[in-house]
């Protein structure tokens, strides 16, 4: 299984999916149409969870987050979800700069309403996550 690093834009975040474990989607989501991405993402998604790590981490870091990038990152997070049926472990932490409230209720509407467990944390830069 290879790994996956899809770098940022000024539209779109970066995405790096690590075989052992180490998911990352920092930056701005603002996706316009379904991009084919998404497909690759989600085929590498089912892959890994064949044989998933012991613990997945996945990092959110959003500065901006439109409804279209929101239903692409549902979809993705909740494939990773499934980890958690097969007696593992998903961590995921959401980044959010203190003075970015629509980042943060963003994420506690899909933590609530998808009932996946987000840990969610400030930040003073996203770009550094």
């Amino acid at each position: 299984m290879n790994e996956i690093h899809i770098s940022r834009t000024n539209q779109t975040p970066e995405f790096i999916f690590k075989p052992d474990g180490i998911i990352k989607i920092v930056g701005r989501g603002l996706f316009n149409d379904k991009p084919e991405v998404t497909d690759q993402l989600i085929g590498w998604i089912d892959d890994y969870l064949r044989n998933p790590a012991k613990v997945t981490y996945v990092t959110i870091a959003f500065e901006y987050l439109n409804s279209l990038s929101t239903i692409i990152l549902v979809t993705l997070l909740q494939s990773l979800s499934r980890i958690n049926r097969q007696s593992k472990s998903l961590v995921i932490k959401w980044y959010y700069e203190d003075d970015d409230e629509e980042i943060l209720e963003r994420g506690k509407y899909i933590s609530f309403s998808f009932d996946i467990p987000i840990e969610f944390i400030i930040t003073e830069d996203i770009s550094e996550c």
